[in-house]
């Protein structure tokens, strides 16, 4: 099955139903990502693979208020240009996951063994 894109416009007064509108849309399966859409950030654009747009609309209504159904439709691929192709600048970070040194306080009690 292909990615398919779909615009759902839904009434947020609130950030938090903004939120809650967000969390819904992203809790379906086979969604990939969601944003807001718009001017006015009143559209969510999900895409995903066999997303289920009746279901989404339905599960918005029910958790924020009143949704419209905007759009359905496959994903467009961008081709990069073969004139734009550069080589990528290459950053390195240099991450030390060791950055405290807890030699001094000894072993955590639950690593000894109990024998009884």
């Amino acid at each position: 099955m292909a990615k398919q894109k779909i615009v759902v416009k839904v009434t947020m007064n609130t950030k938090k139903k903004a939120s809650k509108a967000l969390q819904i849309a992203v809790s379906l399966s086979g969604v990939e990502s969601a944003s807001f859409l718009g001017s006015d950030k009143d559209q969510i654009a999900v895409t995903g693979e066999g997303i289920d747009s009746v279901e989404l609309t339905t599960l918005l209504r029910k958790g924020v208020g009143y949704t419209e159904l905007v759009s359905v439709g496959p994903v467009e691929e961008k081709k990069p240009d073969a004139a734009k192709e550069t080589n990528p600048t290459v950053a390195s970070l240099n991450f030390n996951p060791y950055q405290y040194y807890y030699g001094m306080y000894g072993m955590p009690y639950y690593e000894y063994a109990y024998e009884i």
